[in-house]
């Protein structure tokens, strides 16, 4: 069974090519901030002095995005060795075995990002040491700044909710944080629907590994052949 991953419907279809914008959006600001510090310093001798900090905070935002992302369509790279030597049956099992293994790391991941995030939200994080047994009053990091990335609007409303009225110099470290407990619920989330597609027995692995390398020759032939290399290596045949 493939585990290639068809949006259902039309609201499917549309938070499907959200999500394929944003990560679009993602790698193009990336490469946009990138390519204008570039210029700027090798030809006016000059840079944006923010901008690699936020080259950093766009491709953490991308990482994160990226993984829950992967679940979703199944191009998380994996061994199937053993997984190939069984059957069918078994192959769903373990596959369901995997999927419940890393909903419980997602899970813990989860919580800690809620608790490292929820400080600097003036939020309060979660008691107990591995699972959330309730909330408990953490010290509040509202005021913490990015180091040179600017506040590019809503710097009076930043500034009531989360530090007080106090002012802010920078871009308060609340915003780009927020990507943390988003990506994770987001990853939580994708992992059991792609554990409820195993059980409904759409797919029967969580992981792409030869598939993926299938993937990569036939993309290949597909370029060599819009360049006409395929027609010549046939032709020298």
């Amino acid at each position: 069974m493939s585990g290639a991953y068809q949006p259902k419907g039309r609201i499917g279809a549309v938070i499907h090519n959200i999500e394929e914008t944003v990560i679009a959006l993602l790698m193009g600001l990336m490469t946009l901030v990138t390519f204008i510090n570039v210029v700027l310093r090798y030809g006016f001798n000059s840079q944006l002095i923010w901008g690699l900090e936020l080259t950093l905070v766009l491709f953490a935002w991308l990482v994160l995005f990226g993984i829950a992302y992967g679940f979703k369509v199944v191009s998380h790279l994996g061994v199937d060795a053993l997984i190939n030597l069984s059957g069918s049956r078994l192959k769903r099992a373990m596959a369901i075995a995997a999927a419940l293994v890393c909903l419980v790391y997602a899970l813990l991941l989860l919580k800690g990002a809620w608790d490292y995030w929820a400080p600097f939200a003036e939020l309060n994080s979660t008691s107990g040491r591995w699972f959330p047994t309730g909330f408990e009053e953490s010290r509040g990091r509202g005021w913490y700044e990015m180091d040179q990335i600017p506040i590019p609007f809503g710097q009076t409303f930043l500034e009531n909710t989360f530090n007080f009225g106090e002012e802010y110099e920078k871009l308060p470290r609340v915003i780009p944080y927020a990507m943390l407990p988003f990506a994770m619920a987001l990853m939580v989330y994708r992992i059991v629907q792609l554990l409820v597609r195993i059980i409904r027995g759409d797919i029967n692995t969580i992981i792409v590994s030869h598939e993926a390398e299938d993937a990569v020759d036939e993309a290949g032939a597909e370029i060599d052949n819009s360049l006409g290399y395929g027609d010549a290596q046939q032709g020298t045949k």
